[in-house]
């Protein structure tokens, strides 16, 4: 009789555990399958990036979303959003990035067995900060920290006062040039220019108790301009500088003007010399209305009224133009209508 062979039992366990263990690749199968969209809306510390869900692998979507790092392979463990769970696309608010700095991000899905990953794709934040700030009529606008100041990146189209008092919107041409009392109008009178350029304000408006700035905001002094014309590279004597009544534009500094406007000619005339936005100010010429009530200069220039007096008669402003790089310091009218720019208080 032919001995038989004796299976030892420890044996038979561990053949019945690996038995029942799931293949590494039969996992991966059951992971969803998710792709990454392209990162958009850079700034200096956000973006947008999102997904879309291509298969939920065969259970339920559980979390999906996007996750960044400075590393290659960013996972759930690093920074991420939660979004909508479900199949199909979805788009991420990405916040909290440093300024000029690399990042990779990938968009994610999670059901009951793992996550899966789309592929990374890196972006660079832009060098500047950025923010909103939102007026009393709810327009919300895009700003820019600039040396040790935040501007409104946008120019002002509120028509209340911060305590909610109307701005009188004057269109006659004789109303506007007898005014010594605060209004606005559009450039025009065309009520959809301000969408773009914003409205222009007489300088009685700007100086109201009742304030036109946002709150926590101010139309900025003459000071204040030249604080940040000399963070772009103005000297102070340059900045300090007046035109002499001979000269009735008097362009200081070298290249201030071109790192103030936007780049390109969708809304500056043609060359818009030297343009390159470098401070993310994006000024745009909105033009002027004259104290006679007549409007020019639309495409060509922007006006911006300071805070600060001159006369008693006239108040400071700057003005940058399509053909100039420079910045034009002057005084003007009171009743003169010209676009504002608030910086943070």
């Amino acid at each position: 009789m032919r001995n038989k062979k004796i299976i030892p039992t420890c044996f038979l366990v561990l053949l019945f555990f690996f038995s029942c263990e799931k293949n590494p690749t039969e996992i991966t199968e059951n992971l969803p399958e998710v792709t990454t969209t392209n990162v958009s809306n850079i700034t200096g510390n956000t973006a947008q990036c999102g997904g879309t869900i291509i298969s939920d692998g065969g259970s339920a979507i559980i979390a999906c979303g996007v996750c960044w790092s400075n590393g290659q392979t960013p996972k759930v463990s690093d920074d991420k959003t939660t979004d909508d769970t479900g199949a199909g696309s979805f788009m991420s608010n990405i916040t909290g990035l440093t300024v000029s700095t690399t990042y990779y991000v990938r968009a994610y899905a999670t059901n009951e067995v793992g996550t899966g990953y789309g592929s990374a794709i890196s972006f660079t934040t832009l060098s500047f900060e950025t923010g909103t700030v939102t007026d009393i009529d709810g327009n919300t606008y895009q700003t820019i920290k600039i040396g040790n100041q935040w501007w409104m990146a946008e120019n002002l189209k509120v028509i209340h006062y911060r305590n909610g008092e109307s701005i009188p919107n004057i269109t006659d041409n004789t109303m506007w040039s007898s005014l010594t009392t605060g209004a606005y109008c559009n450039f025009n009178n065309d009520q959809n220019i301000a969408t773009t350029y914003g409205r222009l304000y007489d300088w009685y408006t700007v100086n109201d108790s009742h304030n036109i700035a946002p709150e926590g905001w101010h139309v900025p002094s003459d000071a204040e301009w030249k604080q940040l014309e000399m963070y772009l590279g103005m000297s102070k004597t340059e900045a300090d500088a007046w035109r002499s009544e001979a000269e009735y534009h008097f362009w200081r500094g070298t290249d201030e003007g071109s790192k103030l406007k936007e780049v390109g000619t969708t809304h500056w005339n043609s060359p818009n010399t030297g343009a390159t936005n470098e401070s993310g100010f994006s000024a745009l010429p909105g033009g002027y209305r004259g104290s006679n009530g007549n409007y020019y200069y639309m495409g060509r220039r922007a006006f911006f009224w300071c805070s600060t007096q001159y006369s008693i008669i006239s108040a400071c402003g700057r003005c940058i133009a399509y053909d100039f790089p420079g910045v034009f310091r002057f005084y003007s009218y009171k009743n003169n209508g010209c676009s504002v720019r608030c910086v943070k208080d």
